[in-house]
């Protein structure tokens, strides 16, 4: 095992998954790095998700951190600056509930990180039932992290399982090629703790659609620039309803992230510090 300089905390949201979140913890229970211990961010669950992290902590031997606040609608960025605050690493790895970490997850993000930067990885979305019929077993032994075994089991043709397949010579070739904005992506990306309790985290006041992406806009504006790791970082996104999804807060969400763009502002004040 690979010695680091600093130690790691993987944080990421839950709300009422299980199952997807058994296999996201499943992902993280067979990681090549194993110095890191995880926050579940949980923004109003149940009991049976309480007892999906009890049964990683004792049958995986995950060192995780519950940290829940009561269900009053979409509070993502409040539970995740609870999670923040809670954290013990000096580098921060965020990815969601929903999504399984390929096994170099965790390596690959401390072996890319770099001082006054942060890191945009990518993932890979799944159809439905795909999502539903990968087991632990195919986790364990990575067999959902080839593109030959998804595609023979319903998964569409795309030029995407090339996150899969690139590797890391023609992933960074490929990282340093694409269009796509090295934004803040809550499903994969990473960032010094002590740039994002500057920035004060997430601003609470956004509900669902760019509230990530704003952090990130905060950090660029502070000079902590953004470094796609897109195709050589990636993560298993397992497909389900959206039920939060407004309009009305989307646009919300956009003005706040016009404003903060227009201001250059690098730090919020509905983050971290109210808490």
């Amino acid at each position: 095992m690979s010695k680091r300089p600093f130690d790691v905390t993987v944080i990421f949201s839950t709300y009422r998954q299980p199952e997807w979140l058994e296999k996201t913890l499943c992902g993280f229970a067979h990681q090549t790095h194993r110095e890191f211990e995880i926050i579940v961010a949980d923004d109003g669950s149940g009991e049976d998700t309480a007892e999906v992290i009890r049964n990683a902590r004792t049958g995986a031997g995950l060192e995780i951190a519950h940290v829940r606040q009561e269900d009053r609608g979409f509070r993502k960025c409040r539970i995740l600056n609870k999670a923040i605050a809670k954290a013990r690493g000096e580098y921060l790895i965020f990815t969601d509930g929903d999504c399984i970490p390929q096994p170099e997850f965790v390596s690959l993000h401390l072996d890319l990180a770099e001082p006054r930067r942060f890191l945009s990885g990518g993932l890979l979305r799944l159809p439905l039932g795909l999502s539903h019929n990968i087991g632990p077993d195919d986790i364990a032994a990575s067999r959902c992290f080839s593109a030959s075994w998804l595609r023979s089991r319903g998964m569409p043709p795309t030029y995407k399982l090339l996150k899969l397949t690139a590797g890391a010579g023609f992933g960074a070739v490929l990282d340093r090629l694409s269009p796509a904005t090295a934004g803040w992506n809550g499903h994969n990306a990473s960032g010094w703790k002590a740039d994002i309790l500057a920035a004060n985290g997430f601003d609470e006041r956004m509900g669902y659609g760019g509230e990530d992406r704003e952090l990130g806009e905060r950090l660029e504006n502070a000079g902590i620039r953004g470094k796609r790791i897109r195709h050589r970082v990636t993560c298993l996104h397992l497909d389900h309803p959206r039920g939060y999804v407004d309009p009305q807060v989307r646009a919300a969400n956009l003005a706040i992230r016009q404003e903060t763009r227009r201001t250059r502002r690098t730090r919020t004040g509905h983050g971290i510090g109210q808490l």
